[in-house]
């Protein structure tokens, strides 16, 4: 079991390095095309979905549905991967949108945005690292990890909700 999860280690080391620094790149990658879609709600859906499958995961497996738990969870990464294809995706075809709130307000959606962001590339090698335990079966050190991603990974997904709800107005 041990040899097993190694093998997961470098790819996890690969990945929480990766995925935030493409990510920063392409942001800097402007592409002049007009997609057919509005991608900022499509996404915050997903964020918004998301959040929910986590909290139905961990009611499956506090009521010992493993198999359910074991679905909505890679059901979760799926919609994490594929909302962040779609924010990247936004960022490279469209110009950002400025924040025009004042006073206090702007210094909630600041303190959410930023939160947010440092949030979302921390909780990458936690969830990976949770996936790999439990594929690994090693469900006791799944467990204590797994108590600290939810949460993370959760606000990040809510998080995501509150910063487009904030700055929909404006864009």
């Amino acid at each position: 079991m041990e040899q097993n999860a190694k093998k997961y280690n470098k790819w996890i080391v690969v990945l929480s390095v990766a995925i935030p620094l493409v990510v920063a790149i392409l942001f800097g990658v402007k592409i002049d095309v007009t997609l057919p879609v509005f991608l900022p709600p499509i996404y915050a859906t997903i964020n918004g979905l998301t959040a929910v499958l986590l909290l139905v995961a961990v009611w499956a497996i506090k009521n010992k549905k493993v198999q359910l738990h074991e679905k909505l969870m890679k059901t979760a990464i799926v919609f994490s991967t594929v909302f962040l294809v779609l924010y990247v995706a936004y960022h490279m075809t469209s110009t950002s949108t400025k924040f025009e709130g004042e006073g206090t307000i702007k210094t909630v959606y600041f303190a959410v945005l930023i939160s947010h962001i440092i949030l979302s590339i921390v909780v990458i090698p936690f969830v990976l690292i949770t996936f790999v335990r439990a594929i690994t079966n090693n469900f006791e050190l799944h467990k204590k990890i797994a108590k600290i991603t939810f949460p993370l990974w959760l606000y990040v997904t809510i998080s995501g909700v509150v910063v487009y709800l904030m700055i929909s107005p404006y864009y």
